[in-house]
């Protein structure tokens, strides 16, 4: 047996495994550095992920790479992906240092959980095996109950994480469940050969179609869409808003990935069938999740069912690759790069909007509820006029990314004869206008409800006030990043 044995290209997976090199050197860093010394963890952590960036990007090619047994694959796609990623968790780390170091929390396990659920989406990112995306969507989950919880001093943290882990081990159940009869009525775990199978028509349909309905309904959890959203709100609230951030941001885009793997990649045959359940749940999604945000006065839980509704969007362009029968390449690649998109352009907005909650947090004091955001023009005008561009994006009003981002999945919609779906949207999107323009209400006509000054370190200014720019700019160059997701799709797909 051993005489068979191949060893696989470790070229395509570098910045995994440097990835895991870095996290295993710096946990014994940690170790003998003391506390004295923490800012060397965090240092070294931020140097992981540059160097993790510089691999992706050395190894960046117009083709495909199958290694390890064909269980990872390295294109295009999981290549800019993973860049994105990169950049969501160096923006995470550094928005939300002064607000972990002011509660102690910023000790050498965060940091550890931080890099190995960043090497748990990288895992997710680049499977091509239903086992290898198992894998790396626990490693995810886990480093992420974790990261809830890390303020062991917390009973809100304690209790959602309890929530998330209760939840998010019955979601995986059902998911593994999926995969099992996936694997069942294919004889196969790799992604390529379940797609040949179900082309042709050698699998049991029934088989399929239920193990399709567990896939989906693990998919959807981990997407936070209805009605498998019910952990959203509470985790958002409850964990450390730094924790809320990382949530929010970077798990999004692996999410996605692992959406496009299971469904497009290998299971496009069955279209018909995930096509209407994406509807439903993306229909339902931006309906409760825009109604449910007008009732909250605490701006996490705001922005958590802020997120239900946005992935929802995202789930309208993913169904709308298909109309009916018909298969359109180029539909096909409008549909899926919308959803990229959309995906993307949500990230950079959701960064901005938690890390203006933490902006406002100080020691000792979580500025998480609206009030807080009263008067802010006053205290800060430019601050204040970076909140807005994302709130107004956020609301989809031109010309900012969030707008573009909406408009590109109501034309996929609408090009798959979906015009009473993308109505709906579009009407559950005016409704949820209110709540945005809220915010801005406080900010710009409220009197002050705290006059503390607004303190943060210079490099917090600088990339907060970057990323209300980028979301302005990306508003009135839209095409750039919308070519960057059609060009990566279509040499991937």
């Amino acid at each position: 047996m051993l005489t068979n044995f191949v060893v696989p290209d470790l070229y395509p997976a570098a910045a995994e495994l440097f990835l895991l090199t870095m996290a295993c050197v710096i946990l014994v860093v940690d170790l003998f550095a003391g506390s004295a010394r923490r800012w060397l963890t965090g240092s070294l952590t931020l140097l992981t992920l540059v160097g993790c960036a510089v691999l992706t990007y050395w190894n960046f090619g117009d083709n495909a790479s199958l290694t390890f047994a064909n269980m990872f694959v390295d294109d295009p796609l999981a290549d800019f992906l993973k860049l994105l990623v990169y950049a969501s968790v160096i923006v995470v780390l550094i928005y939300g240092r002064d607000y972990m170091a002011e509660r102690d929390l910023d000790k050498g396990e965060y940091y550890l959980l931080v890099l190995f659920a960043t090497l748990g989406m990288m895992v997710m990112i680049s499977a091509y095996n239903l086992l290898a995306i198992y894998l790396g969507l626990e490693l995810l989950s886990l480093s992420l109950y974790a990261m809830v919880a890390i303020d062991r001093d917390s009973p809100r943290a304690t209790e959602a994480a309890m929530k998330y882990f209760v939840l998010g081990a019955l979601a995986s159940g059902l998911l593994l469940y999926g995969m099992s009869m996936i694997y069942g009525a294919t004889g196969t775990l790799e992604l390529g050969l379940v797609a040949q199978s179900v082309q042709e028509g050698v699998a049991n349909r029934t088989i399929l179609t239920f193990g399709l309905v567990f896939l989906v309904a693990g998919i959807a959890f981990k997407l936070g869409v209805v009605p498998f959203h019910l952990w959203i709100p509470d985790v958002y609230h409850g964990a450390p808003t730094a924790v809320t951030l990382f949530i929010s941001s970077a798990p999004k885009l692996a999410a996605f990935a692992m959406a496009l793997r299971l469904l497009v990649s290998s299971l496009f045959g069955l279209a018909e069938q995930w096509q209407t359940m994406l509807m439903l749940m993306a229909v339902l999604s931006i309906g409760i999740g825009n109604l449910a945000a007008i009732a909250q006065t605490n701006i996490k839980r705001m922005l958590a069912y802020s997120a239900i509704s946005h992935m929802g969007f995202m789930l309208l362009a993913l169904m709308s690759g298909v109309a009916g029968s018909e298969v359109d390449p180029m539909a096909l690649i409008n549909a899926y790069s919308s959803a990229m998109y959309y995906s993307v352009a949500y990230v950079i907005m959701s960064l901005g909007a938690f890390g203006m909650v933490l902006l406002l947090s100080r020691a000792g004091y979580e500025a998480e509820n609206l009030e807080d955001f009263k008067g802010l023009n006053k205290r800060s005008p430019w601050f204040a006029a970076v909140m807005m561009v994302l709130m107004l994006s956020m609301a989809g009003i031109p010309f900012f990314v969030g707008f573009f981002a909406k408009f590109a999945v109501l034309l996929a919609a609408v090009a798959a004869k979906h015009v009473v779906v993308a109505v709906v949207a579009v009407m559950f999107s005016l409704v949820g206008a209110y709540y945005y323009l809220r915010v801005i209400k406080l900010m710009y006509f409220d009197p002050p409800a705290d006059s503390a000054p607004i303190r943060a370190g210079f490099d917090v200014r600088i990339l907060l006030s970057a990323n209300g720019i980028a979301v302005a700019l990306l508003g009135l160059f839209p095409d750039t990043l919308m070519m960057l997701c059609t060009a990566t799709l279509v040499r991937s797909l």
